[in-house]
């Protein structure tokens, strides 16, 4: 959404907010319907009718069924950019990192993202697309960290601190999802990064 001159964001309008508030009860719908019958069972037509919308219309705001469970981790990216935004200007990079990574798994229930794991694992081409996301969030940590940390002679390390710590957050949530949920993932994230710290 675009901002004014003094970088206050506009009131949103009704279009957007129908908008947003149609593709918020497609995914709702979608999500509720894939614990109900599982991912594979469920089809657009009975997402469609859940959302009470036409099947064309799913088409305006999702391309298929995988690109609801996508969106599930769509921003963790930009989230953990923002978090990063927060951290001293001082602190190490990858400190930083740690810390914006803990401040955006900590308010995640272990139930829900136990059951959205299980529903991206369900299916090979979702798993496929989620593992291809990673890039992406890499990049988006890549841009905020040389933005806080903009001298040239820093990129290279910059570009080592994201890809590792992007790594480090994926093996947190592969160990939440071979451990069944037994502990918080907010914890495997510290257990990483203290890993990853320990050996450079």
């Amino acid at each position: 959404m675009a901002q004014s001159g003094d970088g206050v964001q506009p009131p949103e309008g009704l279009r957007e907010r129908k908008r947003r508030e149609t593709a918020t009860r497609i995914k709702e719908a979608g999500i509720r319907l894939f614990i109900e019958k599982g991912y594979a069972a469920t089809t657009l037509d009975d997402i469609a009718a859940a959302a009470d919308i036409s099947r064309r219309t799913f088409f305006y705001y999702y391309k298929s069924k995988d690109d609801i469970l996508l969106t599930m981790q769509a921003g963790m990216g930009d989230i953990l950019a923002a978090a990063l935004k927060d951290e001293p200007q001082d602190s190490r990079p990858l400190e930083a990192v740690r810390n914006a990574a803990v401040k955006m798994t900590a308010p995640i229930p272990a139930d829900e993202m136990l059951v959205l794991d299980r529903l991206m694992r369900s299916s090979e081409a979702v798993q496929a697309r989620k593992v291809a996301t990673y890039v992406q969030h890499e990049g988006r940590l890549l841009a905020a960290l040389r933005e806080k940390w903009p001298e040239p002679e820093r990129e290279t390390a910059l570009r080592l601190v994201a890809m590792l710590s992007i790594g480090a957050v994926r093996l947190s949530l592969d160990a939440f999802s071979r451990e069944e949920g037994k502990r918080p993932l907010v914890e495997l994230v510290r257990e990483a990064f203290a890993a990853l710290e320990s050996e450079i």
